[in-house]
């Protein structure tokens, strides 16, 4: 389930066109990841799994100039597009996912396995150390390229600057996904390689100015990563994280980590 590096470039290119976003903000929806409390407003829902993911927020030493203009960033999509409309995640929890393992359903039933999570743990252990011709001391290249607008999120997309950033990400996911022991747990490849820093989710998406007035001033937010000098993002490391919720991202010590 990959793509080489062109047909790759191509997609995402597309998903940062303003002529993308006019057609996206027609059909976004509501979140389930929030959920709106009369006494407390809108708050996380319960959102259990494991992913593995860059260092998130101010841990991401590396990457602290985007996460600091990213967060001035987010306040401003919030206040354009209405905070009932757009939830933002916290600075603290912003991360560029590798490879997305097992979340919500999937995982509730997974840990009805006592030794589940230690046995996912072991082996995303095994499946990095797999990986060790990878790590070069040399990281992954990527560069902000806008926007991306999905049915119930917005994000930063971010692509590999060469081939090779690409390459070495592809195998690292290969060494997750395609391992066996990885794949009798339950885990599995779903999605494409689509790296991205969610920003926020959309809570009640009739509270907010109609879609072609949403798509305009989303398209005039987004000149800030068109225009000027472009945005490096560097990828040093992988981390194994759990999250409870698309709000909190955390791990132990101990868990497997991978340095590019």
């Amino acid at each position: 389930m990959d793509e080489n590096y062109q047909t790759y470039l191509n997609r995402v290119m597309r998903m940062t066109l303003p002529d993308t976003y006019r057609s996206q903000v027609q059909h976004i929806q509501e979140s389930p990841k929030f959920q709106h409390h009369p006494d407390h407003g809108w708050q996380t829902t319960e959102f259990p799994g494991y992913s593995v993911v860059t260092p998130c927020g101010a841990a991401d030493h590396e990457n602290a100039a985007l996460y600091d203009r990213l967060t001035t960033f987010q306040a401003q999509l919030v206040q354009q597009l209405g905070e009932n409309l757009l939830l933002p995640v916290p600075p603290k929890s912003f991360h560029m996912t590798l490879a997305d393992l097992i979340w919500d359903s999937a995982y509730r039933h997974a840990s009805e396995n006592p030794d589940f999570e230690t046995q996912l743990r072991d082996r995303m252990a095994i499946s990095f150390k797999q990986s060790q011709p990878l790590s070069q001391n040399k990281p992954l290249r990527f560069q902000a390229l806008g926007l991306m607008v999905m049915p119930r999120a917005i994000a930063l997309c971010l692509a590999p600057t060469d081939e090779e950033s690409y390459e070495r990400a592809l195998k690292l996911r290969r060494a997750i996904y395609q391992n066996p022991e990885v794949i009798a747990i339950g885990i599995e490849q779903q999605y494409y390689f689509t790296p991205h820093i969610t920003l926020g989710y959309f809570g009640d998406v009739s509270a907010a100015a109609n879609p072609d007035r949403r798509g305009q001033t989303l398209d005039e937010l987004n000149q800030q990563w068109v225009d000027g000098q472009p945005q490096a993002f560097c990828v040093y490391r992988a981390e194994l994280h759990k999250f409870d919720n698309m709000a909190h991202y955390y791990r132990e010590s101990d868990w497997a980590t991978f340095k590019f």
